[in-house]
């Protein structure tokens, strides 16, 4: 009862964000379960960790790919329960489940084997950018499926040593490397290649859907520079404090971050209020808040402008 009561008193957005996890892990963990059955097991490909092991077994021994994924990773799971707690443990044992069933369960007539996966180079791209979306998913979905960075998390826990991404990339080159073996030298090349477009696509669905540009500029117009971009281009403006290293004199730098069609804007807007300003632009991975992943606020009034831009930085 003091369950249901607490669940009902749970907020909303709260509920639809379990929901929307929920939804990003099976349809992720369908994603890469295609990537497997209609690229990557039909020609031999194992692009890294345990499902890329779990394919070399298979070619081994005929023992099934999905069956073997489990055995596997179920105690990865077990061992890991405490360090990443039972909502993320829960999600991540539904999904590694969900993938081994897919795998071993579906079977396609053969002609849509012959018309997608007849091609070895096409299905080492297509494997790659579907393993990479599905893997996005579940990870934007809080859950992993299992496998290699679950390891790789487990190995750092028990010797510090070792950082995570040094005992990811030892794991995944094994599995690569294990792959010249098992099959030929040529399907390592192949598997490597999978494994740099999944980590690729991979990236992006992390934070390329959200990446932008950050403006660091230097000049004696800076309030009129702060002006235009907050008006103009409906961007919000930060004034830092700095001084010159040499000079020792105070400069205020406007931090302005943009999205990447607005960057020839906002040059022309500087190049226009003052032709020798010092102007830095720089990547940025991701951008969460107000004109990104939040509405913009109603702008404020023209002459209180480059006084906002003041005051945001204070």
């Amino acid at each position: 009862m003091n369950t249901k009561r607490a669940y009902q008193k749970r907020p909303i957005r709260d509920r639809f964000l379990a929901v929307k996890d929920w939804v990003y892990t099976l349809a992720g963990s369908a994603l890469v379960a295609l990537a497997f059955i209609l690229f990557f097991i039909p020609n031999h490909i194992a692009p890294g960790g345990i499902s890329g092991l779990a394919t070399e077994i298979n070619a081994l021994t005929g023992f099934p790919v999905g069956v073997t994924i489990a055995v596997i990773n179920i105690p990865l799971m077990l061992l890991g329960w405490r360090l990443r707690g039972a909502g993320f443990m829960i999600r991540t044992l539904v999904s590694t489940l969900l993938l081994s069933v897919l795998i071993d369960m579906i079977q396609f007539p053969a002609a849509v084997y012959e018309l997608f996966s007849d091609d070895l180079l096409l299905s080492t791209v297509y494997g790659g950018v579907l393993m990479g979306v599905g893997t996005g998913l579940i990870i934007l979905g809080d859950a992993t499926s299992g496998g290699s960075d679950l390891a790789a998390i487990l190995i750092n826990y028990w010797c510090k040593s070792i950082d995570v991404p040094k005992a990811l990339f030892a794991i995944d080159a094994l599995v690569v490397l294990l792959a010249a073996f098992v099959f030929a030298p040529k399907m390592a090349l192949y598997a490597l290649m999978a494994c740099f477009i999944n980590a690729r696509v991979l990236d992006f669905m992390q934070t390329g859907s959200r990446a932008a540009k950050a403006f660091y500029i230097i000049s004696q117009q800076r309030d009129a520079i702060a002006h235009r971009l907050i008006h103009e281009l409906q961007r919000g403006v930060t004034v830092l404090q700095a001084s010159g290293g040499f000079s020792r004199r105070k400069h205020n730098v406007l931090l302005c971050v943009v999205n990447f069609n607005q960057i020839t804007q906002v040059k022309h807007i500087v190049q226009q209020e003052d032709p020798d300003a010092f102007v830095i632009l720089s990547d940025v991975k991701e951008v969460l808040g107000e004109g990104f992943t939040l509405p913009v606020r109603q702008t404020p009034a023209p002459g209180l402008a480059a006084h906002d831009a003041q005051s945001d930085s204070e």
